[in-house]
This record gives C-alpha cells, sequence and structure tokens, in this order.
C-alpha cells in the first residue's frame, strides 16, 4: 500500500495522510502491551506512516519514552521518515491527577527540553500546548514556540483545542502549521466556526477521535467492562442510556459499511478522510490488527451517494453526551 501525503496548512510539513496517535498506548484506555506498541509504531512506519503524535503527560512521559524506544529500535530509513507531533502545558502530580495548564513561556521551553530528551530527538516536528493556559496570552505561549523554532528545537507551530478567535490571535503571532480537534462523524462541532477559520488562514487540521474513542469503531459493545483507569467509565458519550442510543448510530452505520464491503472502523476514517485535504485524521491504533484496519479506509472511496446516506443514517448532532466529563468540557477554547 502507498499512503496519500498531505500538507500541513501552507507553512508545515508534508505528512502521510493517516497519523498515528499514540496516546493509548500508554494512558486512559486500559493497559497496553509495551512490545505490541513498539510493533505497532514500526508497522506504521514500515506501511509509510510518518505523523506521530503524543503529549508530554501522556502517563506522565511513558509515551514520549515509547515513542523514543520505537525510534531507536526502528530502521535508520524508517526513522528518518517519522515525524513527531508533541502536546504540552498539561499539569500533572505524582498520583495521576490533573492541575491546569502552564503555557508560560519560561515553562514552554522547559517542557520542551525534556521532551527532546525522552524522544531521543534533536527537534520536534509539531508542537502544541494541549489546552489554552487562561492565565496566559496565547500571543506569549505562541511567542516562546516562535522562539523554539529560530533555535532549530521546533519545526512547526500547532494548536490544540483552541477556538477561531485563539487560532487568529494565534496566527497572528506567528506561522501555524495545524490545529488539532476532535472530528468524527458524532463529533462535528468544528464545522461551523472553527473550519472556515483554519481554510481561511490557510492552516491544516489534524483530527483527533475519529472512531470517537473507539464508540464508532463497530468493535465497542454495550456489555463490554471497562478498567477503572479507562477514561470511557468517565465519558458521557459511554454511559447508560447515551451508549444505548449511542450504539444504535453505530448499527446503521454497519449496515452501510457492510454494502461497501468494509468494515464501520473503515468507513468511519473514510469519511473523515474525504471532509477535506486540509485534514489529517490520526488513528489510535495500539495493536497491529486495529493498525491493518485503519489503514484499509485509505482504500474506501465515498462518491456522493454514499456521503448522503452516511450523512442520513448518523445526522450531526445524533450523537447523546458531551464529548468530555463537564469539569473537562470548561477547559476547551474550543466549546466557546
Amino acid at each position: 500500500m502507498t499512503i496519500p501525503t498531505r500538507t500541513l496548512g501552507t507553512t508545515g510539513p508534508q505528512v502521510s495522510a493517516l497519523g498515528l496517535g499514540c496516546m493509548g498506548m500508554s494512558a486512559l484506555y486500559g493497559d497496553a502491551d509495551r512490545a505490541e506498541s513498539v510493533a505497532t509504531i514500526h508497522a506504521a512506519l514500515e506501511a509509510g506512516v510518518t505523523l506521530l503524535d503524543t503529549g508530554d503527560f501522556y502517563a506522565m512521559g511513558h509515551n514520549e519514552m515509547l515513542i523514543g524506544e520505537a525510534l531507536r529500535t526502528a530502521p535508520a530509513a524508517r526513522r528518518e521518515q517519522a515525524l513527531t507531533s508533541v502536546k504540552f502545558g498539561a499539569l500533572r502530580g505524582p498520583d495521576g491527577g490533573w492541575s491546569g495548564y502552564d503555557g508560560r513561556p519560561a515553562a514552554v521551553k522547559n517542557f520542551a527540553a525534556y521532551s527532546l530528551q525522552r524522544l531521543g530527538v534533536d527537534h520536534i516536528d509539531v508542537y502544541r500546548i494541549a489546552r489554552v493556559d487562561p492565565d496566559v496570552p496565547i500571543e506569549e505561549t505562541v511567542g516562546a514556540i516562535a522562539e523554539l523554532v529560530e533555535q532549530g528545537y521546533v519545526r512547526h507551530i500547532g494548536l490544540s483545542e483552541v477556538g477561531a478567535d485563539t487560532i487568529r490571535r494565534a496566527a497572528a503571532t506567528a506561522p501555524i502549521a495545524d490545529v488539532q480537534l476532535e472530528y468524527a462523524l458524532i463529533t462535528r462541532g468544528i464545522e461551523d466556526r472553527i473550519l472556515p477559520v483554519t481554510r481561511e488562514l490557510g492552516i491544516s487540521v489534524t483530527a483527533y477521535g475519529v472512531l470517537s474513542r473507539g464508540l464508532i469503531s463497530g468493535h465497542f459493545t454495550s456489555d463490554r467492562q471497562l478498567g477503572a483507569s479507562d477514561f470511557r467509565t468517565h465519558s458521557p458519550r459511554f454511559q447508560g442510556e447515551n451508549l444505548q442510543h449511542n450504539l444504535t448510530l453505530v448499527e446503521q452505520l454497519r449496515k452501510l459499511a457492510e454494502q461497501k464491503g468494509v468494515s464501520v472502523a473503515q468507513l468511519a476514517i473514510a469519511w473523515v478522510l474525504s471532509r477535506g485535504e486540509d485534514i489529517v485524521p490520526l488513528v489510535g491504533a495500539r495493536t497491529r490488527e486495529r493498525l491493518a484496519e485503519s489503514l484499509g479506509a485509505l482504500d474506501v472511496v465515498l462518491d456522493a451517494a454514499d456521503l448522503a446516506a452516511i450523512e442520513a443514517a448518523v445526522p450531526a448532532d445524533s450523537a447523546v453526551g458531551d464529548r468530555y466529563p463537564s469539569a473537562m468540557m470548561a477547559h476547551l477554547d474550543s466549546e466557546r
């Protein structure tokens, strides 16, 4: 398989049309197998995936070290094609708790120093604060990343979960390659205000949660038992009647997938791919099996009739439940 490429905005790098989101290999979705995680990253690189997405706070550095191990043990040619996308700024405690965000310039440079060390690289390809620090103007945070670009430690500046006004302010400070936002068939809030602004400014979107944390993967069932550390235990969309309703949407999607001879996950990813060349989906595969399934979405061609049928089966705003618990929703500038 040859993976097509897309360019992140007008200033960013050329990347594979699908990126690999590595968070689930370390945190928030139950136990993961380290050897299988490394093997999955290797398989992704071998298949032509270039964009590896992580955050320095994913299991308090564990995910960056995991990626670092995978890069060290990959063939040189594959290692050299890898592009790292790193989020920073989320503050954690020894107990794993969350205590806000830090976007101060000195903190930005401190976070970057530790990420470079854990990843084992001499630069980060796309660097972004995970959530806006309400006490620090975005201009100061982006300005600090711009200084890292000038010094060669960062190649491109990104944003994450920011609203239209913040995007404009950031772009007026320094060139922005892309904005990372949740986007899926059942998560379409960015379409009204944010996508028009990113497209006006020539900024791409790296879309995470394209399978809504497994909810629309076709593999999640109502009787699935989740561990206490699994994010979905507290996610509104996975609770009680909300879950039952949302799974009925998945079954409607399954009928369409079966008609095309593809999996539900492949259809859902293909839909995101169809939304524009400026959108790069991140797939959160934790195993080689799930990675192979996700990559199959690149071969799914959706014509106008297919897209209309998908819209009819899963209309915008048809899912029930917020995408995060209420306490986390309060930190999302993109929701304002």
